[in-house]
């Protein structure tokens, strides 16, 4: 397998400093769209609505031209992103905190300017990585709203007779669940809501014959979301201050899977993770309360 050399992984980090920025507004219709696809029976949104946690992703969209498109359904690669020439590439986490006094609400004009703040490669165990730490920031009218590090991470696609990574068993202590199944309907209408083409959430052929998986993938930050979710319908009146997570295991919708929660002792601070049908943990996440 070829690596990457010095001279490669060098350019890919003259990306770090790269910013770009984009304008929007919060709407009501992506809103209306993302409670009926999470299966909630919110109040019809109207302008001043707070924005509920995580839901800014509905937001900001890229909008490639179909010509632009790589085979895998992703923009190809260049541009704000580093031309990583790895072909797998997943979102794997991240780190959000909110202003307290200054949630985003439908009607606001907002503005994100996104940083590329490091570009890491590594090469050890499961292959060679390369990790893209991207930060936003997101403003409204209001100042400083939301402050977002994503966590984007590449590498080479699977080997034949590759093992997977050992997997890690769920825990069992939640106070609090919720079973879900990921159809092809749940995952179409969150890939359209959020106009993400990547392939591997939609195109089962693709999935199983190009990338090897026995399945269509769960999006991460649908995950992330559901996490979220569920900590809302525990506790509705609750704002958000942070939200922490990270991808540990892959989910696919051949098989349900669940969404735990359980509170720390100070009532403030969440873990919430996610668990497949076989018992392993898919993501773990940490919410603090405001």
């Amino acid at each position: 397998m070829t690596m990457l050399d010095e001279r490669e992984i060098g350019a890919l980090q003259a990306w770090q400093g790269r910013s770009e920025t984009f304008a929007d507004c919060i709407t009501a219709a992506p809103v209306r769209a993302l409670s009926a696809t999470l299966d909630r029976d919110d109040p019809l949104p109207e302008a001043g609505t707070p924005l509920p946690a995580l839901w800014h992703w509905l937001y900001f969209l890229p909008h490639h031209r179909q010509s632009e498109i790589g085979p895998d359904g992703h923009a190809r690669r260049g541009g704000f992103l580093p031309p990583v020439p790895l072909p797998r590439r997943m979102w794997a986490g991240g780190r959000l905190a909110w202003e307290a006094g200054n949630p985003l609400r439908v009607g606001d004009a907002v503005k994100r300017t996104s940083t590329i703040a490091s570009v890491t490669h590594k090469a050890g165990r499961t292959g060679e990585l390369v990790f893209v730490l991207v930060r936003h920031e997101v403003h409204n009218e209001r100042g400083l709203a939301l402050t977002e590090e994503h966590d984007i991470v590449y590498r080479a696609a699977a080997a034949p007779g590759e093992a997977a990574p050992p997997p890690t068993a769920a825990q069992k202590d939640a106070a609090f669940s919720r079973d879900l199944l990921a159809d092809d309907v749940l995952l179409f209408r969150y890939s359209a809501l959020t106009f993400n083409g990547h392939r591997i959430h939609y195109d089962r052929r693709y999935v199983t014959e190009v990338e090897g998986y026995p399945g269509l993938i769960v999006h991460g930050p649908l995950i992330a979301t559901l996490l979220v979710d569920l900590l809302r319908r525990e506790k509705p009146e609750a704002a958000f201050a942070r939200f922490e997570f990270r991808a540990v295991r892959p989910t696919f919708d051949i098989a349900p899977f669940r969404v735990h929660g359980r509170p720390e002792a100070d009532g403030k601070t969440f873990r919430l993770w996610g668990e497949d049908a076989d018992g392993w943990l898919t993501m773990q996440a940490t919410a603090t309360l405001a």
